[in-house]
């Protein structure tokens, strides 16, 4: 089939099916505002540059940046970071070893955030990239050959706009014809990523970005025309309506046409992936701190809430300036990765099987078989007021070979286990059963 240079058209591509049965994908934010790591508490650290550049201030959050920029650093152009990024403890096979052991199926690495730094070798951002900076490092390639083998799939972010490039200051659309369309062209060309979520795009409508003419070259004539899933981020118009997978950030999809919309007001007709840090910031901000992170338990709760509407979690972290994970961002991590080894087969390629769930409890289903989770330990009782009772279901815990127990309650399936100590399960903080016929 052959996509025209139309969003009716290019709508009606289907996003390619491995995205769907994902349904754990991790973000890494990571470039030059990685060095001063810091914003305002709820504030993104990855707009560092652009607040500590402006010569006056709109916002109390932005005047936070530009003091601190000028108590730390001076005058120092913002730019003079890439002198310091050089990425020295960088260890690629590490982040891939972390992600395969973390349970994800896919990543996102950001290539070029809105500062215009990009972490791989371009033509497109002279002396403005890792390969001719201090790094003189290729990370995106690093990466992607790292994830070869391990079942994670290598995904990129790559920023629609450029907050001081002179051709977006000049002309929008000369910027977009002259340097991002084939600045993405080579990008996927190169790499070949699974994934291109795109952003940054909310200043011109899709018409402006000439949108629709770069995704009719890549569903029809790319390398990985069948396989890339783009998002809906190609005009302050498309998210939620237009594009590839819709998403959600923090919960919202936009303001952008004048009203917070949610995934919960959007007619679904594809994958969805809700996107979020571990803290708020997506780049490291190190003025977070423990009480600003989800515990393991909390990150369990998302990825379980979304997966059982259909959607897909992607989880951020900021690695430090010189390329290491924070420990606590590993913690959590390898946290989601143990309780997915017991879990996994409830999440992965599942279904959706109820949307209605009460607080604790989820719902999934794959194979013939629903999949009942609850944040309450076994021994206690959960009733699963979306599952009818049946005398002939059988029933089993993941991660234990406990008795199950199921009640009649009002017509409604209940379920504990004989078990009594937290020994007896495999797992941590949410708890599953397999029920089938």
């Amino acid at each position: 089939m052959k996509f025209e240079n139309n969003w009716e058209s290019l709508n009606s591509r289907k996003v390619p099916e491995w995205f769907g049965k994902a349904k754990f994908g991790i973000f890494i934010h990571w470039g030059l505002y990685s060095i001063p790591a810091y914003a305002p508490i709820k504030d993104y650290a990855e707009w560092y540059g652009y607040s500590c550049n402006m010569e006056n201030p709109e916002t109390e959050a932005q005047a936070k940046y530009k003091a601190f920029h000028k108590e730390h650093y001076n005058s120092k152009p913002y730019y003079d970071f890439k002198d310091e990024f050089t990425g020295h403890r960088f260890d690629a096979n590490k982040w891939a070893d972390l992600f395969k052991r973390a349970g994800a199926k896919y990543i996102n690495f950001v290539s070029k955030h809105h500062d215009g730094y990009c972490l791989y070798e371009t033509e497109y951002a002279p002396g403005l990239n890792s390969v001719e900076c201090a790094p003189k490092r290729d990370f995106l390639m690093e990466l992607k050959n790292a994830l070869e083998g391990t079942g994670v799939r290598f995904g990129v972010y790559h920023s629609v706009y450029e907050w001081w490039h002179p051709y977006y200051l000049e002309d929008p659309e000369k910027y977009a014809l002259e340097h991002l369309h084939p600045m993405l062209k080579e990008l996927v060309e190169k790499y070949q990523p699974a994934t291109l979520f795109t952003d940054g795009e909310w200043e011109h409508e899709s018409s402006v970005w000439h949108s629709t003419e770069f995704l009719q070259w890549l569903y029809n004539e790319s390398s990985v025309k069948d396989t890339i899933v783009p998002n809906d981020r190609w005009g302050k118009e498309t998210r939620g309506r237009k594009g590839g997978n819709f998403t959600t950030e923090y919960g919202i999809i936009d303001v952008y046409l004048g009203t917070e919309r949610r995934i919960e007001d959007v007619e679904l007709d594809r994958p969805f992936e809700e996107c979020r840090g571990i803290g708020r910031s997506f780049g490291i901000n190190k003025e977070e701190g423990c009480e600003n992170y989800l515990s393991v338990k909390e990150l369990l709760q998302t990825l379980c809430d979304l997966v059982s509407k259909g959607g897909n979690f992607l989880l951020n972290i900021g690695p430090d300036g010189d390329g290491t994970i924070p420990p606590l961002m590993e913690e959590r991590l390898l946290g989601m990765g143990k309780w997915l080894e017991v879990n996994g087969e409830a999440i992965y390629e599942s279904e959706v099987y109820s949307k209605k769930s009460a607080d604790g409890v989820y719902y999934t289903q794959r194979d013939g078989n629903i999949y009942a989770i609850t944040d309450k330990f076994p021994s206690k009782e959960t009733v699963f007021a979306e599952i009818d009772f049946d005398e002939n279901y059988n029933i089993s815990l993941l991660g234990s070979e406990g008795t199950v127990i199921a009640e009649n309650k009002d017509g409604k399936l209940a379920l504990r286990t004989d078990i009594c100590a937290p020994e007896d399960v495999a797992c941590e903080h949410l708890y599953v059963y397999k029920i089938s016929k």
